[in-house]
């Protein structure tokens, strides 16, 4: 299950993860980003040692969706070493995602 988190910067957090941070951009209002929050819980169970999964609700943090460009919801993006190494938007199947996401992890 994803943990909320406090956090002084979205980089402090990117940069301080010892492993890869996959950011599920969203929104509450959004339809498939509610289909989308328990396919991005199984990828996170999936992958839980060698992945952090981060939900930013860009309603709430509109100035970190617009610095990484987030025109599209949902969108997630996958950091490594505090850069941007993938972006998927829309709803993706549970088993594509992770096949995507395990040979940049």
């Amino acid at each position: 299950m994803a943990v909320k988190k406090q956090f002084n910067s979205f980089q402090d957090l990117l940069s301080s993860s010892e492993v890869p941070v996959l950011v599920d951009f969203y929104a509450t209002w959004c339809g498939p980003c509610q289909m989308m929050s328990p396919i991005v819980e199984q990828v996170n169970s999936h992958l839980k040692d060698q992945l952090q999964v981060v939900k930013i609700d860009t309603d709430k943090y509109p100035q970190i969706a617009n610095q990484h460009h987030i025109h599209a919801l949902p969108t997630l993006v996958l950091f490594k070493n505090g850069q941007p190494v993938d972006r998927i938007e829309g709803v993706v199947p549970a088993a594509d995602l992770i096949q995507r996401l395990k040979p940049l992890i």
